[in-house]
């Protein structure tokens, strides 16, 4: 590894690292400015002024914004995520089981989704501007102009309540096997495959076409290679930095994105608990769990940019 690529991949690092402090400091503005009093919700309307007081002062609520801050940030730091004041449950004990859910749901959409979009805009450019293309590209372009929360009434409809091949509730717990959480997920891993999958075949038939127009793709025209051959040995191969960049953006969108998903299928994941706890104003948990996913999003849009600059030949092969 050169020097350029260690110093632009720690430049990414120092940005990344920086964005996420940055995104915490608005996350907790955002939760402090929220309308409503939190010891009143917990207390309710009855409560007298001594008992908002003292609950205002156990919760810390009376002391000034940036101590709190500082406050929650280092126990951040340490792995400690707060507890709930809806249930005075630990936030990272609660989170667990649903991090592994919204990460199930989002690695099983990813391995169909992920696939299906190059292989489709593998065949979107082999037969450019003819019927197959334009096929494709039509019907990724119709799912991708619908919303989430439309693509998954239409799938509960037909496939749950029609044909009932589906559970409309997508409900998954340990006891379960491989097979049966698959099965309760197949909605919900259908509707974010529709979702993602036009983002991710347009930017690889555009990626590949760019490359097509290539000196060495036309050397290899002129010696007679089939054209199929020459997309995926030739011309897929130098188009991989822009389609890992979109598949990596649409990963992040896949785990920050689900919970409108989640909440239409009653997915018990981390979208489900925040709207859970939003409806609750327990400033805690949303805090947590919209920086978890802000870290998931920075982290994998960080990622994409380091594989760009390792896969570039320019920075690997300076001149």
């Amino acid at each position: 590894m050169n020097s350029l690529i260690a110093r632009l991949i720690a430049q990414r690092l120092a940005l990344g690292i920086s964005l996420l402090f940055a995104v915490s400091m608005l996350i907790f503005a955002g939760t402090q400015i929220l309308p409503g009093d939190v010891a009143q919700s917990i207390l309710g309307q009855g409560a007298t002024p001594e008992a908002l007081a003292n609950i205002r002062r156990e919760l810390g609520l009376d002391q000034p914004a940036w101590q709190r801050y500082l406050s929650w940030l280092g126990g951040i730091l340490q792995g400690d995520l707060g507890t709930a004041l809806s249930n005075n449950r630990d936030i990272a004990e609660s989170l667990g089981r649903r991090v592994n859910n919204t990460l199930f749901l989002a690695f099983w959409t990813a391995v169909v989704a992920v696939p299906l979009a190059i292989l489709l805009g593998l065949v979107a450019v082999r037969y450019q501007n003819r019927w197959p293309d334009r096929l494709i590209s039509g019907s990724t372009l119709t799912a991708i102009s619908l919303p989430e929360f439309f693509i998954g009434y239409l799938l509960i409809y037909f496939f749950a309540v029609q044909l009932n091949w589906f559970p409309s509730v997508a409900s998954v717990h340990d006891r379960m096997n491989l097979g049966e959480r698959l099965h309760a997920i197949a909605l919900p891993a259908a509707t974010l495959t529709l979702v993602i999958l036009a983002h991710m075949m347009r930017m690889t038939r555009a990626a590949i076409l760019n490359v097509m127009q290539s000196a060495y793709i036309e050397t290899a025209e002129l010696k007679g290679l089939r054209s199929l051959l020459i997309i995926w040995r030739h011309a897929f191969p130098n188009a991989v930095s822009p389609v890992v960049n979109v598949v990596m953006i649409n990963l992040a969108f896949l785990v920050v994105g689900v919970v409108v998903v989640e909440v239409i299928f009653v997915y018990p994941g981390m979208g489900q608990y925040l709207i859970d706890h939003v409806s609750k104003r327990d400033i805690p948990v949303v805090q947590a769990v919209c920086l978890i996913f802000a870290a998931v999003y920075i982290g994998l849009n960080m990622i994409a940019d380091l594989v760009s600059i390792l896969s570039n030949p320019r920075l690997r092969h300076p001149k």
